[in-house]
């Protein structure tokens, strides 16, 4: 099994715009397609107040790929992500890293 943590971070003032797109419509999508969210967070205290992350699980990295390119793939994504950008773009850029659980992690 490998993480995946991801750090969304948004334009200024399109947070709550970006939690909304995942909260109403990249989850729901995702299930379809085998992305297994393991949890959601933003920032209270410190730095990057305008991020969203998140961590994925996946089995390995062919799992990633297949599921990844389904997904950005997928027209109602695809449709979901036009319409909440309208306005214009959400996410300024995303941070990606994946990681291996040592063997005392509580998630393996």
């Amino acid at each position: 099994m490998i993480y995946e943590l991801r750090a969304y971070h948004a334009m200024p003032g399109k947070l709550p715009a970006l939690v909304d797109r995942f909260r109403k419509h990249t989850v729901q999508i995702w299930k379809r397609h085998d992305i297994r969210p393991v949890g959601f967070w933003t920032v209270d205290i410190g730095e990057n107040t305008n991020d969203l992350f998140y961590m994925l699980q996946w089995d390995d990295l062919g799992h990633r790929e297949r599921a990844s390119a389904a997904f950005q793939a997928d027209k109602e994504w695809l449709i979901a992500r036009d319409q909440s950008e309208a306005a214009g773009p959400l996410v300024s850029g995303v941070t990606r890293t994946l990681l291996r659980p040592t063997d005392f992690s509580a998630l393996k």
